[in-house]
Formats: C-alpha cells, sequence, structure tokens
C-alpha cells in the first residue's frame, strides 16, 4: 500500500523539484549568467552610446523623425515614442533584448524537458522519490529565474545611465515579462512534440510568427493595421510605453501568457506518456530514397529543417535592413560621431556603402556561426552512439564527415546567396535598379564565403584532433571573430591582433576594392585545417 501511494506521489506530485531546480542551474552556470549578461550589457550599452553621440535634444529629435518616417526601420525596430534618451534605447534595442530573453527561455526549457527525456536522463531520475512534474517545474524555475534577475538587473542598470526610474523600471519588466511569456509557450512547445529538436522549432516559429506580426504593425503605421502589434508579445514591450507615460497594465499580458503556458503544459503532461508527445510522429517511408543512401543525402536530411529556419530568417532581416538604406544617410547624418563609427565599421568613405557592406559583413559573421553549428552536429552524432551505426556499415569515417562538411559549405553559401539577393531587392526596389542592386551585393556578400569557411573548418579541425575540446573552442572561435570585427576598430587593437579574424582579410563591398590574392589564402587555409581535421579523425577513437 505504501509502495502504491509512492507512486502515485511521485506520477503527480512536485517532489524533488528544488534539487532538479539547483542540477539546472549547475548545469547552465556558465551560458545562463553569460545570456544575462549579454542582454543586460546590450540595453545599457545602447543607453550609453546615444547619451554619448546625441548630447543634444536637437539631434534626438532628427534622429527619432528620421527612425518613425522610415518604414522599414520600423519593422525593425518598432515605433518611437517620443525623442528622449531612453524613448530612443527602448526603439533601438526593446524589442531585441526581448527576442534574446525568449531564445534564451525557449534554449533553457526545452534542454531540461523534451531534451532530458529525449536521452532518457529523466526516466533515470524518475526511477528516484521524484515527482512526474517536477523537470517541467524545475526547468520553468530556471527559465523564469533567469528572465526576473534580468528585468531587476535592468531596473536597477538603467537609471545609472541617466534614465529615468519608472521608465527604466517599464523596459526591463517588459523584456523580462516577454521572455517568461516564451517560457510558458516553450513548456507547451515541449508537451506537443516527441523530439527536442521539434518542440525547438515549434517555439522558435512562433517567436519568428510573432517577429512578423509585430513588425508588421509597427510599419504599417496609423492608417494600417497597427493592431497587428497588440497579438504580439514582442510588440508589448513597446506598447507598455517606457519613458513616455508608462502603461503598466500592458505587462500584465505577457504575465497572463506565461500563467496561460504554465497551465495548459502541466495539463497536457498530465495526459501523455514520458518519452511521447501529443502531436503524432509521421511515419517514414518503408525504404530510403536513393537520395538518403550516402553520407551526403543522410547529412542533409539531418539538417535541412535548421537551414530552413535560418534562410527564412535572413531572407526576412536583411530584405528589411536593405530597405532601410535608402534613408541610411539621413539618420547617421545627425550624428557625426555614429556617422564616423558606422563608416569605420563598413570600411567605405560613402555612408550608404558603409551601411551595406557592414551588412555583408554581420551576414558572413552569422553565416559562420551556422556553418560552426554545421560541423558540430558530428560531434553530437559522435555522443549520442548515432555515428557509430553508420561507421558500422560501408561508409567510412572521411566520407561520413565530408557529408557534414558538404552541407555546412552549402548551406553557408545559400545563406550568403540568400543575404545578397533580399539585401539587394529591398534596398533595389527602394531606388528604382533591384537588377543592379542585386547584382553587386550578391558578389559582396560572397566575398565573405572564404572567411566564414575558415571558421567551419577550424571546427573540423578541433573535431578530428580534439572532440572533447570542439564544441568550446568551435564556439571561443567565432566569438573571438565577433568581437574583433565589432570592437576591433573601435578600441584600436593593433593590426596583429585585428589579423587573426579571417573577415579583416574579406574586401569590403560594395564600394571598396577586390584583390583576389586574400581571398585564394583564406580558400587555402581553410582548406588546409580541414585535411588536417579529416586526418586526425581518422586515427582517433570513436566515441
Amino acid at each position: 500500500m505504501t509502495v502504491i501511494a509512492r507512486e502515485r506521489h511521485n506520477g503527480t506530485g512536485l517532489t524533488g523539484t528544488g534539487l532538479l531546480a539547483r542540477l539546472a542551474f549547475r548545469r547552465d552556470r556558465i551560458a545562463l549568467p553569460a545570456s544575462v549578461y549579454v542582454i543586460v550589457a546590450l540595453v545599457a550599452g545602447t543607453a550609453y552610446t546615444f547619451k554619448k553621440l546625441y548630447p543634444t535634444a536637437a539631434g534626438r529629435a532628427a534622429l527619432a523623425a528620421s527612425g518613425e518616417a522610415n518604414p522599414a526601420l520600423r519593422f525593425l525596430y518598432g515605433r518611437l515614442d517620443g525623442d528622449s534618451l531612453g524613448s530612443l534605447t527602448t526603439w533601438r534595442y526593446g524589442v531585441w533584448a526581448g527576442i534574446f530573453a525568449a531564445l534564451m527561455a525557449i534554449f533553457v526549457v526545452i534542454r531540461h524537458t523534451r531534451t532530458d527525456e529525449e536521452a532518457g536522463r529523466l526516466e533515470l531520475v524518475g526511477s528516484a522519490v521524484v515527482g512526474r512534474g517536477a523537470a517541467l517545474a524545475a526547468a520553468l524555475t530556471t527559465a523564469a529565474v533567469a528572465n526576473v534577475v534580468i528585468a531587476l538587473l535592468l531596473c536597477a542598470v538603467l537609471p545609472l545611465t541617466g534614465l529615468s526610474a519608472a521608465g527604466s523600471g517599464a523596459l526591463g519588466l517588459g523584456i523580462g515579462c516577454c521572455g517568461l511569456a516564451f517560457t510558458g509557450i516553450t513548456a507547451v512547445a515541449a508537451q506537443l512534440a516527441s523530439r527536442a529538436r521539434a518542440a525547438r522549432g515549434i517555439a522558435l516559429g512562433v517567436l519568428g510568427v510573432a517577429f512578423m506580426l509585430r513588425g508588421a504593425g509597427d510599419a504599417a503605421g496609423a492608417s494600417g493595421p497597427s493592431w497587428l502589434s497588440w497579438v504580439s508579445p514582442l510588440g508589448w514591450i513597446q506598447l507598455a510605453r517606457p519613458f513616455a507615460a508608462e502603461r503598466w497594465w500592458v505587462l500584465a499580458l505577457p504575465l497572463a501568457t506565461f500563467a496561460l503556458g504554465v497551465g495548459l503544459a502541466v495539463g497536457l503532461a498530465a495526459h501523455r506518456d514520458l518519452g511521447a508527445g501529443l502531436l503524432p510522429d509521421r511515419p517514414g517511408r518503408p525504404t530510403a530514397s536513393v537520395f538518403l543512401q550516402n553520407p551526403f543525402g543522410l547529412a542533409w536530411r539531418l539538417q535541412w529543417g535548421t537551414l530552413a529556419g535560418w534562410v527564412t530568417g535572413y531572407a526576412f532581416i536583411f530584405a528589411a535592413s536593405g530597405a532601410a538604406a535608402k534613408g541610411i544617410g539621413q539618420l547617421f547624418g545627425t550624428s557625426s560621431a555614429l556617422q564616423r563609427e558606422f563608416t569605420r565599421l563598413g570600411g567605405q568613405a560613402a555612408i550608404t556603402n558603409a551601411y551595406l557592406a557592414a551588412l555583408m559583413l554581420l551576414a558572413g559573421l552569422v553565416a559562420a556561426a551556422y556553418a560552426t553549428s554545421a560541423i558540430l552536429r558530428l560531434r553530437d552524432e559522435e555522443t549520442d552512439g548515432r555515428a557509430e551505426e553508420v561507421l558500422a556499415t560501408a561508409t567510412g569515417r572521411i566520407r561520413w564527415a565530408l557529408g557534414h562538411i558538404g552541407v555546412a559549405v552549402a548551406g553557408t553559401a545559400l545563406l550568403l546567396a540568400v543575404a545578397g539577393v533580399a539585401t539587394g531587392l529591398g534596398y533595389g526596389l527602394r531606388v528604382g535598379s533591384a537588377g543592379h542592386q542585386v547584382a553587386r551585393l550578391l558578389g559582396a556578400a560572397f566575398a565573405q564565403l572564404p572567411s566564414a569557411l575558415v571558421l567551419a573548418a577550424v571546427a573540423v579541425l578541433l573535431f578530428g584532433l580534439a572532440p572533447r575540446a570542439a564544441v568550446a573552442g568551435a564556439w571561443t572561435a567565432v566569438g573571438l571573430v565577433v568581437a574583433i570585427a565589432l570592437f576591433g576598430q573601435v578600441l584600436q587593437l593593433s593590426h596583429w591582433v585585428m589579423d587573426i579574424s579571417p573577415f579583416t582579410h574579406a574586401p569590403r563591398l560594395p564600394g571598396g576594392t577586390v584583390s583576389a590574392a586574400p581571398l585564394v589564402w583564406l580558400c587555402l587555409a581553410a582548406l588546409a585545417l580541414a585535411a588536417a581535421g579529416l586526418a586526425g579523425l581518422r586515427r582517433r577513437d570513436i566515441g
């Protein structure tokens, strides 16, 4: 009788939630503080930067007028509620900080629920005196605490930059509550899908729809369907009107979404089996297609969904960014300091070319991050034991690795092509020369390909020679290159440090000069690093 009572208690209760929450914080002891720091530093740094770049009310008013008059900028950043430093900070990074908080919540909740369940860890934990709902409660607690910390830090830090306490509270709470809303949404996604990748895809899809609805509503203006912003959790951040007659009641919307999501997730979790999802799994075909009978086809099948998400995001973001280029000279002309810094980043004297060149640099950096993640899928396949099943067939190690490398190379080229075409169309349609702009920006985007492939080759090298350090080492290399690209010129680093980044050697296009020698050397470096990694893979143990 005692055993039956204990089993019922374990099946429905929250016993062990505190222990699992402490374990989750320990597992995320690096990623979680880093995410919180980046979000807080991004918003606070923007407030400080605007204070330095626009010290006068006239300059801030000119910037606000230029930003409000550009539909593409309203799509990317949102509407402006005034021209104060706080309003400009909310406009520039309020929505994007909410996106980063939502992404943090998505990855934390999925990792500690569906990923652990898929790997069999929750079944092992559940064999002890742990309630069935403890894992979900621990994941929700972890994500919720992180978002609360973000809100509290922003409320404390932003006033130190000279912003009002009330506006800082509205902005900080808006960003934190947006993260809470997606915590609840992700908890529901984790119950619907039976795989972590699918659950993550559902949550990211909701985030993408929220961004599009908010962007469409803000870009439409007062005469269009501005009500679309009200149905998006990302829109609620600015609709709370930080630093402009705050609407505190709007913060009840994300909190209600969080509560509704948590309640729905708990109810759904009680009506499904461990390891299963509520959405039916789509059965595969009884026999594999010819395309799946080679390593490249298998790698493509495993990664095409992720690549499709990247392509969709590239298309929308770079099309909107390209459309904003038409008025960028007027926008940055309101601050000579900002114009100098942006020109330095883009590497051109003409501000429009500098802006477009900076966009292509950004496309290359993000494509390098995609390439790194695609290469590191090899490590996931190895640690999860799936690589051994493939290598037990007639497929050799090099062919297996080349399949994923081929997907990474093709995906990186595709992303850069999408960035060039989308930016060219966005800018060209507004200036009346779409064909010409697409051609030159497509070339500018492909000029970043060798640099992105060098970082992918670094991941291959680490995977072949030091597999245990591959993930940390590869992402450290990406982070270092991004830091050099964004802050190297501003900090006036020596050319020895700048030359570490392969993107330093790529031409700044459009508008710059092109030299074939650096591109050839970058390609040769990528080939050499990848070859060394594959040679190491042939000689080491798998697993």
